[in-house]
């Protein structure tokens, strides 16, 4: 009578806590749009930016790793033209003047480096221009429950999926249905929801991602809270199975 009593006692307390579980996580995700300066729209009506928003920013760009120059060094054979790589320790090798590292300058500041090294090397007024060619600051931002959070490069057409793909996939405590696109348009700051298990399924379209823009995948709070529950009474679980297991028979 006594064991099961106690069975009956844990098997009331096993649901109770289930159903905290689960009103804590229904009543923790935030509403979106709360920011004043922040226009929320539906998913299908999110414009893609303009030439303008890519080039709103007023500091200069930064060379970095990864960034492909086009150095040109007039008058001389084999200077003229002339591609480079930056690599990833922000380095680049030029003929006569060796390695030097530019990652955190301007082009302006590049080109200075170089005159500076070509009078060193014995070269009379040289007349220097850096472009650059490619430009791996184009980049989006994925952040939340995914994988490996950071900025990626975008190359070519990328989409929300491919994005995703690239912070290695979401994780275990992910919301797809919370996964927010927040974008500039015309000086406009916008954000759209999406859900990503139906773009998966192809119950919606995916859709197109653009530089600048910043991928937020939201957190399942009742995943998390039911795991930590779950870690929680592991020492009890065996017991307990075995209690409800004979109340059964």
């Amino acid at each position: 009578m006594t064991s099961y009593k106690s069975a009956q006692n844990r098997k009331t307390q096993l649901l109770a806590l289930c159903g905290l579980v689960l009103l804590a996580g229904c009543a923790s995700t935030p509403k979106l749009g709360g920011d004043k300066d922040l226009t929320v729209i539906s998913s299908r009506d999110l414009p893609p930016p303009t030439v303008k928003d890519f080039s709103t920013q007023s500091r200069p760009y930064i060379v970095g790793p990864f960034d492909r120059l086009v150095i040109d060094v007039f008058g001389i054979e084999g200077l003229s033209d002339r591609e480079v790589q930056v690599d990833a320790g922000g380095k680049i090798s030029f003929p006569l003047v060796g390695v030097i590292e530019i990652a955190g300058q301007t082009p302006a500041e590049v080109e200075m480096t170089l005159i500076s090294r070509l009078r060193a090397a014995y070269v009379r007024s040289p007349q220097v221009t850096v472009n650059v060619k490619e430009a791996v600051s184009q980049v989006v931002t994925v952040d939340g429950q995914v994988k490996k959070p950071g900025l990626f490069p975008i190359i070519g057409r990328m989409t929300l999926m491919r994005v995703i793909a690239k912070a290695e996939g979401t994780d275990e405590f992910s919301n797809l249905e919370d996964v927010v696109i927040f974008r500039t348009v015309n000086g406009r700051r916008l954000a759209a929801l999406y859900n990503l298990d139906g773009i998966r399924h192809g119950a919606f379209p995916d859709p197109d991602i653009y530089p600048n823009d910043v991928v937020m995948v939201g957190d399942d709070n009742s995943r998390r809270l039911f795991k930590d529950f779950l870690t929680t009474f592991s020492l009890v679980s065996g017991p307990l199975v075995i209690a409800l297991d004979r109340l059964a028979n």
